[in-house]
């Protein structure tokens, strides 16, 4: 049975979806001065990462903070302590597929960290008084919003198609693949 024979109709549904989607990587410095002047830096870690993401312009922005803690020794090594600081960032995320027909007044959006802030490098640094540490973060951003599709309505219902397969080839061809070169195809199949 071919959609022609049953008289195709379409209509237009309002319904929520994915209406656009960023994805960003980020490599940032931080500088943390601590109480005395460090002579190696034996941990440096981060903890308490809290974020939200808002709508901003082209994009999507993830506000958040995090503690950055670095164990490190002063006095040649005699003693150890722990330098605490929080850091706050806004990272905007343009969205790379944004629907055009979406309702701006439905907008949800919502991240994902895929990698948690993390310190891949700490020094001291040339004046000797701080630690220079570089971060690590990435997020995946994504905006829910209403709008529209279009939908195959058949008047009949499924009750009207009695179990007959349907053939959805609108095409005037008859589905000859002559143009096909054979070999691209994988043999592994």
């Amino acid at each position: 049975m071919t959609i022609a024979d049953k008289q195709l109709q379409a209509r237009e549904i309002i319904t929520k979806a994915v209406c656009g989607k960023g994805r960003k990587f980020s490599t940032v410095t931080h500088t943390v001065t601590p109480p005395h002047h460090p002579t190696s830096i034996l941990g440096a870690w981060i903890i308490n990462h809290q974020y939200e993401a808002v709508r901003s312009g082209d994009g999507i922005e993830v506000i958040g903070t995090y503690d950055i803690n670095i164990w490190y020794s002063y006095s040649k090594n005699s003693q150890t302590d722990v330098a605490k600081e929080s850091v706050h960032y806004v990272e905007h995320i343009p969205l790379s597929y944004v629907d055009p027909r979406h309702r701006t007044s439905t907008e949800e959006v919502s991240a994902e960290a895929l990698q948690e802030p993390n310190c891949i490098e700490a020094n001291i640094s040339s004046s000797g008084s701080g630690v220079v540490i570089r971060v690590e973060r990435e997020f995946a951003v994504e905006m829910i919003a209403e709008t529209k599709v279009f939908v195959a309505v058949f008047p009949g219902g499924a009750d009207g198609l009695d179990g007959k397969d349907l053939d959805f080839n609108l095409g005037d061809g008859d589905g000859d693949y002559e143009d096909l070169d054979p070999d691209l195809l994988d043999d592994e199949l």
